[in-house]
């Protein structure tokens, strides 16, 4: 009740043009060109038309709108329960946006007759698409010289003739007074302190369609200084984009893009972090920096349009400068004496270079690049002859890396040819078979039955002689060891079956049909 005797009090007053204010439907709608015009209030003037202003505001009210019709074409006959729930949350709606305009008519009203503005010359009537319409007087000098578009509306008009200016079809009715309001204020970003920035999206835009300098500028400062959460950063860059405004909208966009010419390669900042974290000294925060920076170049993976260029010279950089460091590292163990150095540092220091090259081995499997890698790996013999000379305590983190590559063998993301494939097992098999009981025990990363089966399905792959020879060795090592050996009994059947009951014969069968191709001379 107080609000409709508010309501009634501006309208004897002047306030507001049109005594019955609708709120059918929220203000704010899809883009189209709203129509102006300029009456002077002599009854001899001419209607004039006139460049309109466009902008379009997107709100949660319009989808709601447009499900609410929606509805109503699909159920012929709704309860009357239905209805009344349906029409609350628009109830709600009318009545805050009917109190934020009319804070900005009480606002238009204070200024009216004000010490310095005196009383509005021009009655500014702006009408919403739903036909919701709102009068406010405002003063033509503030209106000539904050925009451009009402100079061009207003050029050539007599003076001091009350005149009239009306916006229709406006997208936002409350936004394009507020944008209005701000034409009134000493300091714009000082006002805007506090807003929202899909408010300062929409003023943004009115400001632009009315050709307000001062309040565009105020609006791109305001976005320039404040921090931005990841949805409002794209709608910001889509906004700005659309609304093609001056130079002075990079300013904002510096935040997300940069020149080429100033910035530093891609890769060249790749191999800086990925260099900074296999060298970093606090354990902690490495782990940390490698499940982020993972979890990052997983994510550009898994999108269509992968937009990390990160080269494959950088990542096999990383993975020799990892195995000299392997190699360094196990060959002072076989020297070590009781006067050198720290067992247990020396020990912690082949496990992280080990951790270090288990890291970007998943990288490379992730970029599709590992197949180089195998290669490489399956020709380190040096390294394998130094770690069969070591305690396995010392040296089992290393053969996780060959059963990180069995795995990602046995699941076809790596695809390397067959001698590749038995190159690698001939030298490191035995590796991996004399520290699985120790990788198993003493890591809680390894999958027991992922490396089992992953190396499984590695053997498979390779010709029938080799499946032989490696199953039978296996098959004598499984029963002097256990658990201490990896289980590979699913294997074992394949192959037994391959062998022994699914016989494939490859010579070729006599009896086939023989083609024979002949030229016919016309």
């Amino acid at each position: 009740m107080a609000a409709s005797r508010e309501v009634s009090t501006m309208i004897k007053q002047g306030f507001l043009s049109d005594p019955s204010l609708s709120f059918s439907s929220s203000p704010s709608r899809i883009p189209s060109t709203p129509l102006s015009r300029v009456l002077a209030a002599s009854p001899n003037s001419k209607t004039l038309q006139s460049p309109p202003p466009h902008y379009a505001t997107n709100s949660p009210t319009e989808s709601s709108t447009r499900h609410h019709h929606h509805h109503h074409h699909h159920q012929s006959h709704p309860t009357l329960f239905q209805m009344m729930s349906e029409e609350q949350p628009f109830e709600q709606t009318r009545q805050k946006n009917y109190s934020k305009v009319s804070k900005i008519v009480q606002e238009f009203a204070s200024l009216n007759g004000c010490e310095g503005y005196g009383v509005g010359d021009v009655r500014l009537t702006v009408v919403g698409r739903d036909g919701y319409r709102v009068s406010v007087d405002v003063h033509k000098r503030i209106l000539l010289e904050k925009s451009g578009f009402f100079r061009e509306t207003l050029k050539g008009r007599e003076k001091g003739v009350m005149q009239s200016v009306e916006i229709s079809e406006c997208d936002d009715v409350e936004v394009y007074l507020e944008t209005i309001v701000l034409m009134y204020c000493d300091n714009l970003r000082k006002r805007l302190i506090g807003e929202e920035v899909a408010k300062v999206l929409d003023l943004l835009k009115v400001s632009a369609a009315i050709m307000f300098e001062e309040g565009i500028m105020s609006c791109l400062e305001y976005l320039d200084a404040i921090p931005w959460s990841e949805d409002e950063e794209e709608k910001i860059i889509s906004n700005i984009s659309l609304l093609q405004l001056h130079n002075s909208a990079n300013e904002v966009l510096q935040r997300v893009s940069s020149e080429v010419s100033s910035s530093i390669r891609t890769d060249d900042v790749f191999l800086k972090l990925l260099s900074g974290i296999l060298q970093a000294k606090d354990d902690k925060a490495r782990r940390e920096m490698k499940m982020l920076i993972s979890r990052l170049f997983k994510e550009d993976s898994y999108a269509h349009d992968s937009k990390l260029d990160v080269t494959k010279d950088t990542l096999y950089s990383l993975c020799h400068r990892c195995l000299s460091s392997l190699v360094l590292c196990l060959s002072e163990v076989t020297s070590l004496d009781d006067s050198r150095r720290d067992r247990g540092a020396l020990m912690g220091e082949i496990a992280r270079e080990a951790e270090n090259m288990q890291w970007i081995v998943e990288i490379l499997i992730d970029k599709k690049m590992c197949d180089e890698f195998v290669m490489l790996w399956a020709d380190q013999r040096e390294l394998a002859v130094l770690h069969s000379n070591i305690p396995i305590m010392y040296r089992h983190e290393i053969s996780k890396i060959t059963a990180q590559l069995c795995i990602a063998v046995g699941r076809g993301q790596i695809l390397v040819p067959k001698e590749t494939r038995f190159s690698l097992l001939s030298t490191w098999l035995e590796a991996l078979y004399e520290d699985f009981g120790w990788m198993r025990r003493a890591s809680r990363s390894v999958d027991k039955k992922l490396v089992e089966e992953g190396l499984g399905q590695t053997i498979l792959t390779l010709p029938l002689q080799q499946q032989q020879s490696i199953f039978l060795s296996w098959f004598d090592r499984f029963l002097s060891k256990g658990d201490d050996c990896p289980n590979i009994q699913r294997a074992f059947e394949v192959w037994w079956r391959r062998t022994f009951i699914r016989k494939c014969v490859t010579e070729q069968d006599s009896s086939q049909l023989q083609i024979a191709v002949c030229d016919y001379t016309n």
